[in-house]
């Protein structure tokens, strides 16, 4: 089995660990505290990874030439804004709409793939990329009212775009990620997704933190209080992430982030075998369009 894939599937799992621990600081931090440990609290954690990864190889540190910095720190900034941007269509009636589009972030991932590395997309795994979206939307959309028809009707409302509009910046951090890491020119995978690593969580760490300081300044002591829980979520947030980087490292963004999202079939898997849930036929058949075009990207890309 080709690494990427590997590594894709660690980081989904870890995705989901990270986002069910910031689940629970919600509780004391606001929506901006708690998005600020993962970055506040992995950044240690990247910087001894590429520590380890520097003794290990006996390698040098690598030098960043001005594309680097550039794709990495877009990559950051757009990050932070997709997250924004996510967050607010939390705060609508019909948020539903909203996060359904969020999830177009892989066809916008390969869009800004083609346009910014000159990525190519087999006919094959545009098609299980195709498949798996609609999966997600109508995973996306199950315990609402809306239907996916709605949903499509619903496309110029104000949910939708800011949804769309964070699918496109997550996107866009993506291809930026994994563009920051081959501008290092580097033929492993590990070192340049390791430096790329740490160089985003520093800088997404110090544009947070001037944040919250100009805006609300009583969570920089807050997320000290709540070292415990912020420590693990921003550890496995780090361990997620060095799956990510390294996988978009290897391997086109769009294909990477596409398989990712198997971490919504694992939790289907844990709500049905574990909590015994039951589950609505919308999904159950989103599962279904997911697991299905996964499997074809796996088999295709």
């Amino acid at each position: 089995m080709p690494l990427w894939i590997l590594f894709t599937i660690a980081a989904a799992f870890l995705q989901n660990l990270r986002s069910a621990l910031q689940k629970h600081l919600t509780g004391t931090l606001s929506v901006s505290g708690a998005s600020y440990v993962r970055f506040l609290y992995g950044f240690p954690a990247a910087l001894i990874y590429l520590w380890l990864v520097l003794e290990m190889t006996g390698s040098a540190l690598p030098s960043p030439n001005s594309a680097f910095l550039l794709y990495g720190l877009v990559g950051g900034v757009a990050q932070i804004l997709g997250t924004v941007l996510l967050v607010g269509v939390f705060q609508f009636r019909n948020f539903a709409a909203g996060t359904a589009y969020s999830k177009t972030e892989t066809v916008q991932a390969a869009l800004a793939g083609i346009i910014l590395l000159g990525d190519t997309i087999s006919l094959g795994a545009a098609l299980a990329i195709l498949i798996s979206l609609m999966g997600v939307m109508l995973l996306s959309l199950s315990h609402s009212g809306v239907t996916l028809g709605g949903a499509l009707r619903g496309f110029m409302q104000r949910p939708a775009l800011m949804g769309m509009a964070s699918g496109t910046a997550f996107g866009v951090a993506a291809v930026c990620y994994r563009a920051a890491s081959l501008s290092l020119g580097f033929d492993g995978f590990v070192l340049p997704a390791a430096f790329t690593l740490a160089y985003v969580l520093g800088a997404q760490t110090l544009i947070m933190t001037v944040w919250l300081f100009l805006r609300e300044r009583e969570q920089l002591r807050a997320v000290l209080v709540q070292w415990k829980w912020a420590g693990l979520t921003g550890l496995a947030g780090a361990l997620g992430s060095i799956g990510w980087f390294s996988a978009m490292t290897l391997e086109n963004a769009a294909y990477v982030r596409a398989l990712g999202q198997i971490e919504l079939i694992f939790t289907f898997a844990a709500s049905y075998f574990i909590f015994k849930e039951r589950s609505t036929k919308r999904e159950v058949t989103g599962t279904l369009l997911v697991a299905g075009g996964l499997i074809l990207l796996v088999l295709t890309a």
